[in-house]
């Protein structure tokens, strides 16, 4: 396992470089660091000076809590009219016969059954499919909410969302309002990928790009919804291209206060057009956590999703500015499994994420949504879980 330090005075001996020095006495100190800082940080700053930072930051922020939650997936489709060069998941609407679709009663029969199962979100997600409108999926959330009304149903990125609008002819702030009103409760972050025009014109010219993607996701703070924002990393973008990004969140963050974590996404290379690209190291992702963690100041929270990453990795990363690894899952995704990602059949139950934390010394802490806290399961021996809980 590796060891970061947690003492700042430890942190501040263990580096040489005077910008480095500087940039830790102003993370320190809780003052921001610039976008010059945060492209020097990975350019310049090593894996242990980063950890022990990002650690730090961390731990003042939540101590040793790592939060989870228990959710499930539905992916709608497959099937998606736009070609990302990075996705292995999407059929084009072509080649719809290579895909799947789902009904609304496919959908709701697998909402029931997690009954009597203690689950408090639903994942929406999937391709953006020509025929899966506004009305569908308005009718979609009616039914779920019907059916379990305290279920929250996190959906939608803005690249599905602008989609559907546009067939709709309705405005961000009109769509929003009908999908919120029928039972939309809140954003996850996808869809982002690199926000800056030099890359996302290269991996994704043909969905909407990032002055959309943020529009939707202020439009939805603005009607009292949170959201979670991801960055899609280690592929042909540069270090800028990262603090770019991340400096277009943080600065929608200081306006809107919504977004409740930020989650890197390492890039997988298998199946795709971008098959040629190598994939980053372990080291790399590491450094990608603490940059984000010293970088992301005014975002509550950062998360490492398991699937993506495997399991061990992500015990590694709460040494990195982590404190959540998301939720059960339940093996109910295919997005990042048909890419290559470590887990090709994610899903693990309660049990499993508890003793997954604690080995690593962390406190588990299963929360809700929107991090309200459900359970504190620190004074849970291994000994006592229930292997067979969900």
């Amino acid at each position: 396992m590796i060891q970061t330090i947690s003492d700042p005075n430890n942190i501040l001996h263990s580096v040489a470089d005077y910008q480095l020095k500087h940039i830790g006495e102003k993370v320190l100190n809780q003052e921001r660091i610039s976008f010059d800082e945060g492209v020097a940080l990975f350019e310049k700053g090593s894996l242990s000076y980063l950890g022990a930072l990002a650690n730090y930051v961390r731990e003042q922020k939540h101590g040793n809590k790592t939060y989870f939650n228990r959710n499930f997936h539905i992916e709608p489709t497959n099937i998606c009219v736009f070609s990302c060069k990075f996705c292995s998941y999407s059929r084009l609407y072509a080649h719809k016969e290579e895909g799947w679709e789902l009904s609304i009663n496919d959908m709701l029969n697998i909402v029931k059954k997690y009954d009597g199962v203690p689950v408090t979100e639903v994942h929406i997600v999937g391709g953006v499919h020509p025929k899966m409108n506004l009305q569908f999926f308005t009718e979609l959330f009616k039914a779920i909410k019907a059916h379990r009304p305290d279920l929250h149903i996190k959906a939608f990125t803005p690249v599905e969302l602008d989609y559907i609008f546009s067939k709709a002819k309705v405005s961000y702030a009109e769509g929003m309002k009908i999908l919120h009103e029928a039972g939309h409760d809140s954003l996850p972050g996808g869809g982002a990928e690199i926000f800056h025009p030099e890359i996302r014109t290269q991996i994704c010219a043909d969905k909407v790009d990032a002055d959309g993607w943020l529009a939707i996701h202020k439009t939805a703070h603005q009607l009292g919804m949170h959201s979670n924002a991801t960055m899609l990393y280690g592929h042909i973008e540069k270090y800028w291209h990262r603090v770019d990004h991340m400096e277009r969140l943080r600065q929608l963050q200081d306006e809107t206060g919504g977004f409740n974590t930020f989650i890197p996404l390492k890039f997988r290379n298998k199946d795709n057009d971008m098959s040629n690209v190598p994939e980053s190291t372990v080291v790399e992702d590491l450094k990608m956590y603490a940059v984000a963690r010293l970088y992301m100041d005014n975002f509550p929270h950062l998360k490492a999703y398991w699937p993506m990453l495997g399991r061990k990795n992500a015990q590694l990363t709460l040494n990195f500015g982590v404190d959540d690894i998301d939720g059960t899952i339940d093996d109910s995704t295919k997005i990042y499994s048909m890419a290559g990602s470590e887990e090709q059949s994610p899903s693990m139950n309660t049990a499993e994420l508890v003793t997954l934390i604690k080995q690593v010394k962390r406190q588990p802490v299963e929360r809700d949504t929107l991090y309200n806290v459900i359970k504190d399961y620190s004074e849970v021996t291994l000994t006592e879980l229930d292997p067979s809980m969900n």
